[in-house]
């Protein structure tokens, strides 16, 4: 039974490799390339890591903001990734990503399967204050990957500045510091234009 469960274990850690051949709409921040999802989920751990201290919610379990961070993108193995600013795609984005999210972590054991599972489900539906805050990390990445950038990936898909301004609002539902920073670095990016 446990080389069973230990096979099990490992053909999921297999098929997540597949991660990092999943590449983003945002280069990283030397502007030399996309960034592909394994990285954008070690990022976002480690910026739960760093960012911790603001959190709209003072205990906050960082463990499992860390873990949702590391899991959240994985079902883009399937589903690839859906562009955040592009509203026709978000029905499809939820069936597809629901699909990927049984297959993939379906591979696991059934303990950790719905572990899994579970903090996927948490971060979509977010009810609770760690989803609420891995969002805001979330989205505080690529807005800044795209203010270092000039604007790079909302230019390249003509997304308006209120659209950016909208989209990435949410991030003060986990966090209002990390709102406010992120507010006033796109309120630079479309003061010097890069942004329309």
């Amino acid at each position: 039974m446990a080389d069973n469960k230990l096979q099990q274990q490992i053909e999921f850690i297999i098929e997540i490799d597949k991660l990092k051949s999943i590449f983003r709409r945002t280069k990283i921040l030397d502007n030399s390339r996309y960034e592909n999802d394994a990285e954008h989920s070690w990022h976002f751990a480690m910026m739960a890591l760093i960012l911790k201290e603001h959190a709209n919610d003072p205990d906050i379990d960082i463990l499992k903001v860390m873990k949702i961070g590391l899991i959240h993108d994985i079902v883009e193995i399937d589903a690839g990734d859906t562009f955040i600013y592009d509203d026709s795609l978000k029905e499809a984005k939820c069936k597809n990503e629901k699909a990927a999210a049984e297959r993939i972590f379906g591979l696991l054991p059934p303990e950790q399967r719905d572990e899994m599972i579970s903090l996927w489900e948490e971060y979509e539906n977010q009810g609770t204050s760690e989803a609420k805050f891995a969002m805001a990390l979330d989205r505080l990445g690529p807005v800044v990957q795209n203010c270092r950038s000039r604007g790079h990936s909302w230019k390249e898909h003509n997304v308006p500045a209120g659209k950016v301004m909208e989209i990435n609002s949410r991030i003060g539902e986990g966090s209002k510091t990390l709102w406010d920073y992120a507010k006033g670095l796109i309120e630079d990016t479309i003061v010097k234009g890069y942004i329309k």
